[in-house]
Parts: structure tokens; sequence; C-alpha cells
């Protein structure tokens, strides 16, 4: 029995995506334009973009009924190193017919950001962004995508009203959401 990869990227490891899409076609434009590249595998109802930078593996199966958003997952991002990069996707992005809002320097999940967001055809979020400052300087979002409901839950406790804070906070998935606590 094979123990090694048949399949061999620069990374020890790489994040795995399988997103099932209505379009495959309308699917695939986006994340050429998204990512940059082609699908590295095509087949009926399947195309697979195996990207070095990010390191991901992203499959997308076309499927017959409904597809994103995915409820539990309020978006997907790819972590840039400089503005300019997140420019350079915002710009092909738009060059392939897909809208694009860009947000600066906002602070998101505890850090300062400059991020584009774009929706892929079955309605999931994509952010791509660069940290401009690790420790926001407020500690709270101003960006309300990328932390839905946090701004409310902020609002609840500098208001003292706990809580409305607490039904703000189990609204937006608890410890679940990946965007952080408020400092309580």
């Amino acid at each position: 029995m094979k123990n090694e990869s048949a399949v061999q990227f620069e990374t020890n490891s790489r994040i795995h995506m399988g997103l099932a899409v209505k379009n495959l076609e309308r699917s695939m434009a986006f994340y050429r334009a998204l990512l940059g590249c082609d699908p590295t595998k095509t087949r009926p109802r399947y195309a697979k973009f195996e990207v070095a930078e990010p390191p991901v593996n992203l499959a997308l199966n076309e499927v017959g009924g409904e597809t994103g958003p995915n409820n539990p997952v309020t978006h997907f991002g790819i972590q840039v190193k400089s503005t300019q990069a997140v420019e350079e996707i915002a710009d092909r992005l738009t060059k392939a017919g897909f809208e694009t809002k860009a947000e600066e320097n906002v602070t998101c999940c505890y850090a300062v950001q400059n991020k584009v967001w774009a929706t892929d055809p079955d309605g999931n979020k994509w952010e791509v962004y660069v940290v401009l400052d690790n420790d926001g300087a407020h500690h709270r979002s101003s960006a309300g995508a990328c932390c839905p409901d946090v701004s409310l839950i902020n609002e609840g406790v500098e208001r003292g009203d706990w809580p409305a804070a607490k039904e703000a906070f189990q609204k937006a998935g608890g410890l679940r959401s990946g965007c952080g606590s408020p400092q309580v």
C-alpha cells in the first residue's frame, strides 16, 4: 500500500473545501477570477482548483438542489500580505464581471484591515483582506459583514444592557462565531 501523497504541493498541509454549486460554469468563472488560475481538474459536474497561494484545494460539485450560503458559515476568506494584493484580486473579480465592495481601515475581528468582499454565484461571501494593525484600537467591529451582530453586542455592553448584549451574542452564534467575544 502506498503511504505518500500522489499530489505534490509546496506546504506541509493545505485547506480543502468542497462547495455545492448550482451552475459549474458560472462558479468556475468566479473562482478563476478570485484565485487567479484555471482549475487543475474538470469532470462532468466537477472542478478542482489546487492553488499554491493561498494553499487550498477547492472542489466545486454541481448539484441539482439548493446551494449556499451555508447557514453555519458567515463567509470564507483569503488573508494576503498587502493592500496591493487585495486590490489586484478585486481588479480581477471586477474585470470578470463580479461585483465587489471595498472596505478600508475597518476594525474587524479585533484587527484593523483593508479588504474587498465578493459573492460567488451560489451566495457564498468571500473576503480578501490584509491586517494592518493586529490589535484594533477599539477592539470592536466597524464592518457588519465580517462579524454579524457584533456591533449590537458592543452597544448593549456599552449601555450596560446585559440582557440585550446576551441576546445579540446568542443570535451571533455565541462562541462559535469566530469573531471574538466582546470584553465583558
